[in-house]
């Protein structure tokens, strides 16, 4: 979904207050994703006037500032992002440059250990750039379902340590063939490997840690939100 010109004047506004969409959303009284849902997701496609009108007082403007003239409509989902008419391409109110699409990081970490346990995939924490053809033919993938998060955590160790990150399509949520995956699994985001128990019923995934000092389990797979495949990973040496 493009941003209309109110999201963007929002998001301009909260970054000169220094704030962020989960201190907006408390703010208005909603959960931690709400701004971020409204901003980016386009749920809801505009806000009720109450949520607007303390939006409003919250941003330090009017509330006349903040209504949307017409109900903005979205866009359909493709495999590349087209030109915006009047101009390059945008995303979160910037250019981006010509061949590149922006990849949002989210400020989550994804704990591959226990004890880090968050709300999910909300927080806008930066915007990495990937060429186009990487996008398609190397992670065979589109940018507006790739999320880059960090691993917190030894339980993955040695293919992912504390502090690498990760690239998560969230188009791929069904464990077959298994592979590496964020999950919330009950207690917590954690990636793990997980992989579908065959001719199980109902159906049943076992998660593995590859770090030989953590158990595998096993959950019912409706017990457990998958996230996203991890594709492509990151590490500092």
């Amino acid at each position: 979904m493009y941003l209309d010109p109110i999201r963007l004047r929002i998001l301009k506004l909260v970054d000169q207050r220094g704030s962020n969409l989960k201190q907006v959303s408390l703010a208005l009284g909603k959960n931690a994703a709400y701004a971020h849902q409204y901003i980016y997701r386009g749920t809801p496609k505009v806000l009720p006037e109450d949520v607007r009108e303390a939006l409003a007082e919250f941003l330090g403007v009017e509330g006349a500032e903040l209504r949307h003239a017409e109900v903005p409509a979205r866009k359909p989902r493709s495999d590349t992002e087209p030109e915006v008419p009047d101009g390059p391409r945008r995303r979160h109110g910037k250019p981006l440059a010509e061949g590149f699409s922006a990849v949002s990081e989210i400020d989550v970490r994804a704990s591959a250990g226990p004890g880090a346990i968050n709300d999910g995939l909300e927080e806008l924490k930066g915007t990495w750039l990937f060429p186009d053809p990487v996008i398609r033919h190397e992670f065979r993938a589109r940018a507006q379902d790739l999320h880059i998060v960090t691993i917190d955590g030894d339980s993955m160790e040695p293919l992912l340590s504390s502090g690498d990150r990760i690239l998560v399509d969230t188009s791929q949520r069904v464990p077959v063939p298994p592979g590496i995956f964020v999950i919330w699994d009950g207690m917590g985001i954690v990636a793990k490997r997980i992989e579908h128990v065959p001719h199980s019923e109902p159906p049943k995934i076992v998660i593995k840690s590859i770090n030989p000092e953590y158990q595998t389990y096993e959950r019912d797979g409706e017990e457990v939100n998958i996230i996203g495949r991890v594709i492509w990973a990151a590490k500092r040496l």
